[in-house]
């Protein structure tokens, strides 16, 4: 253990400057979140519970307000009742599009679950594909300009059939860097250059308040994502959101709850506080998981793995993504993080075929609120190259405990050559 916190201690040092950097955005980010809260203003009064049809809900509608002013859009919906991430772009989706309308993805394929969702796998009861929506795709490219602009402004310009530019921000299970607000900034100019019509959505998991400014800052129209990721700050119990346009948002909230009545519809019996909360902490906590990611990066680095991104690189999501030689190496990073966890640490996570997933996947996630990303987790496929795909941490004292744990878990797989 001695030599594994001199190698911690020594990456802490080396990460000073970067943290240095963190803390800014989040105090930027911190600001704005605050400013939103009084501008509505927030009171307990909207923290309260409502039941049946739910008109006049205070705390629902304040809830849309602060969170459109702290994502810097006109508008949002943000519900409960929105199961998780992909949930919420399905949502989205389906709301803004109609038959024989063209999705074109600036990022390529969608990571696992969305393309079940969108059709590109499978054949499943109201995927998109089966309403007649079609989904094309530019990919990704490697090196520091991520988009093939030529490829997407040719996909585009003269197929007006297309109405969606679809940017998923974060990489899912594919080995690539998240999409800076920057590098969207420079292609969303250049698309609605040609194609002012145009929607340009994007999916925000993983990204919130990572930098200084959010997608819609830049051109974006609509963003979707789950509030057990970033912007519910480790407190909120379930739900997620869509923000954006207000007339995108209005849109959308027909498809939330029925064509006519919209949001003015939906009651919770259950308090609004911990989402109002978690908002309020989220910059703050996505600080702690960038930091912790960092540390991750800087220390699997340092032992000869294949980190992305590299310990001190700028980063536009939360997720640290780590190759592994075997797949044993990676199960027993897995097992590692569970063990570390404050929740079932004394469960042992194993791959298994989970729904929407096209290889044996394993998930470590000993979390208060199940499944949430801003807290402790790893995950990855068990299929070549093994990479584990980490995230959250509710403080970065919790990731740098963690960190010691999984590095000699990792460490003595590595030198015993068996689990």
């Amino acid at each position: 253990m001695n030599d594994v916190s001199e190698l911690v201690r020594a990456a802490e040092a080396r990460l000073q400057p970067a943290f240095a950097h963190l803390e800014e955005i989040a105090l930027k980010n911190e600001k704005r979140v605050l400013d939103a809260f009084r501008a509505e203003p927030v009171s307990p009064r909207h923290f309260a519970p409502t039941e049946g049809y739910g008109y006049d809900d205070l705390g629902r509608d304040a809830l849309d307000r602060v969170f459109a002013r702290a994502l810097q859009t006109e508008d949002a919906l943000v519900r409960p009742q929105i199961a998780n991430g992909t949930h919420a772009i399905f949502l989205a989706l389906s709301g803004l599009l109609e038959p024989r309308d063209v999705i074109f993805s600036a990022t390529g394929r969608p990571y696992d679950t969305l393309e079940t969702a969108v059709g590109l796998s499978g054949s499943e009861p109201n995927a998109l594909a089966r309403f007649g929506i079609e989904f094309r795709m530019a990919e990704l490219q490697a090196g520091e300009e991520p988009f093939d602009v030529d490829s997407i402004l040719a996909g585009i310009q003269d197929h007006p059939e297309v109405k969606m530019l679809y940017v998923q921000r974060s990489r899912g299970y594919a080995w690539r860097e998240a999409i800076s607000v920057e590098k969207m900034a420079s292609l969303f100019r250049q698309v609605k250059a040609i194609r002012p019509d145009i929607i340009i959505a994007v999916d925000n998991c993983y990204g919130e308040f990572t930098e200084d400014k959010e997608p819609s800052a830049v051109g974006a129209d609509v963003m979707m994502s789950s509030l057990i990721k970033n912007c519910g700050g480790g407190i909120a119990p379930t739900g997620g959101y869509v923000a954006g346009r207000k007339d995108l948002i209005e849109r959308i909230s027909y498809r939330i709850t029925v064509p006519g009545s919209g949001r003015e519809v939906g009651s919770y019996a259950a308090s609004y506080r911990p989402f109002f909360e978690g908002l309020f902490l989220a910059p703050h906590t996505v600080m702690q998981c960038l930091k912790t990611a960092m540390l991750f990066g800087e220390v699997f680095g340092k032992l000869g793995y294949e980190v992305m991104p590299a310990g001190d690189r700028y980063r536009a999501d939360i997720v640290q993504s780590i190759r592994f030689h075997e797949p044993r190496e990676l199960i027993a990073f897995c097992k590692a993080v569970q063990h570390a966890s404050p929740v079932d640490s004394d469960v042992t996570p194993e791959p298994w075929d989970m729904p929407g997933y096209a290889d044996p996947v394993i998930m470590a996630a000993g979390t208060f609120v199940q499944g949430a990303t801003t807290e402790l987790s790893a995950d990855g496929p068990i299929r070549p190259p093994f990479a584990v795909y980490m995230q959250g941490s509710l403080t970065y004292e919790h990731g740098k405990l963690a960190l010691m744990e999984v590095v000699e878990a990792v460490l003595a797989q590595r030198e015993a050559g068996e689990i």
